[in-house]
C-alpha cells in the first residue's frame, strides 16, 4: 500500500513538474505586472492607503505632544523604515517551510509503514490493557472498530471529493482558456481535503495565475470565484449527500478543531484534524460518562 501511494504521488510530481517549473519562470513576470498596475493607480489611493497615511499623521501628532524621545542640540535624527511587506523574509519562510514539510513527510511514510506492517498488534494491546473485564474488552473493540469504520467512510468521501472537484476544476479551466489547467485542477483536488483553508489556497493561486495570463483584475476573481463554487458546491451538496448515512461531526466542533490541531501540529494537524475529531466522537458516544461530550461533538 505504501509502496503504490508513493509510486502514484511521484509519478503525478514527475507529470506535473512541467507544469509548476513554468508556473514558477513566470513569477518575475507576475510581479513586475503587479508593481505596474500598482504605479498606475498610485495617483489614486486606495482605502488602505489613506488608512496608513492617517496612521501616520497621528503618530507624527502623538510624538510632538508627549515630546518623547528628545534629540540633543547639534544632533540629527534618523528614522530608519522599514518595509511595509518584506517580501524576502515571506519567501525565505515559506521555502524552509517546504523543506521541513519534506522532511516530516518522510517519517510519515516510515511511520505509517510501521504501523501497517505491525497488523493488529495495537488492537490486541489495547483490548489486553482494558482489563479482565469482558465487558470492557467488548466496549474496547467497539470503539476501535467504530473509529476504523468511521474513518474508512470519512477518507472514501474525501477521495471521491476530491476525485470529483479536481475533474470538475480541469473542465472548467479548460473551458475559460486557463493554462496549466491539469495542474490546478490537482492541485484543487489535494487541497479539497483541508476544510475551509484548502480551497482559499488554491483560488488565492488560480488568481495570481489568471492575473498573470490574462492581465485584468477582472479576469483573476473570475478565475478563482470559478474555483470557490466548485468547492462550495461539493460541500453543500456533495459531501453532505454522502454521509448522510454516516454518524458525522457538526460543522462548529469540526471548525474548533481545526483551528485547535493547526495550532499544535501545524499543517499536519490541519490535515488529521476531522479524523481525529471522529476517533474523539467515537470514544465518547461508547463510553457512559463521555456521552455527553460526543453529543456536543455530533449533529
Amino acid at each position: 500500500m505504501v509502496t503504490l501511494v508513493t509510486t502514484l504521488l511521484g509519478y503525478g510530481v514527475y507529470s506535473l513538474s512541467d507544469d509548476g517549473a513554468a508556473i514558477v519562470a513566470q513569477l518575475p513576470e507576475a510581479a513586475q505586472k503587479f508593481r505596474r498596475l500598482m504605479e498606475r493607480d498610485r495617483d489614486n489611493p486606495g482605502a488602505i492607503e489613506q488608512v496608513q497615511q492617517a496612521a501616520a499623521e497621528l503618530q507624527t501628532t502623538a510624538d510632538q505632544a508627549t515630546g518623547s524621545n528628545p534629540v540633543a542640540k547639534g544632533v540629527t535624527r534618523v528614522q530608519i523604515e522599514e518595509p511595509a511587506i518584506n517580501v524576502r523574509e515571506y519567501v525565505s519562510w515559506g521555502s524552509a517551510s517546504v523543506i521541513a514539510f519534506a522532511g516530516q513527510a518522510m517519517l510519515v511514510f516510515f511511520f505509517v509503514f510501521f504501523l501497517l506492517a505491525s497488523g493488529d498488534l495495537f488492537k490486541r494491546k489495547l483490548v489486553k490493557i482494558a482489563g479482565p473485564s469482558l465487558e470492557r474488552k467488548r466496549v474496547t473493540v467497539q470503539i476501535l472498530d467504530d473509529i476504523n469504520r468511521q474513518i474508512a467512510r470519512f477518507l472514501l468521501v474525501r477521495v471521491v471529493t476530491s476525485v470529483v472537484v479536481g475533474f470538475t476544476t480541469w473542465i472548467a479551466f479548460r473551458l475559460v482558456g486557463l493554462e496549466q489547467a491539469a495542474f490546478w485542477a490537482v492541485a484543487a483536488g489535494l487541497f479539497n481535503s483541508i476544510p475551509y483553508f484548502g480551497p482559499v489556497i488554491v483560488a488565492a493561486g488560480t488568481a495570481l495565475v489568471a492575473f498573470l495570463q490574462f492581465g485584468t483584475i477582472g479576469m483573476a476573481v473570475y478565475i478563482s470565484g470559478i474555483s470557490l463554487v466548485i468547492t462550495s458546491l461539493e460541500g453543500w451538496l456533495l459531501t453532505p449527500w454522502l454521509t448522510s448515512r454516516t454518524a458525522r461531526t457538526n460543522e462548529v466542533a469540526v471548525f474548533i478543531g481545526l483551528i485547535f490541531w493547526s495550532f499544535v501540529w501545524g499543517i499536519w494537524g490541519t490535515l488529521l484534524a476531522v479524523p481525529m475529531m471522529v476517533a474523539v466522537k467515537s470514544y465518547c458516544d461508547r463510553i457512559e460518562d463521555l456521552q455527553p461530550i460526543g453529543e456536543l461533538l455530533g449533529e
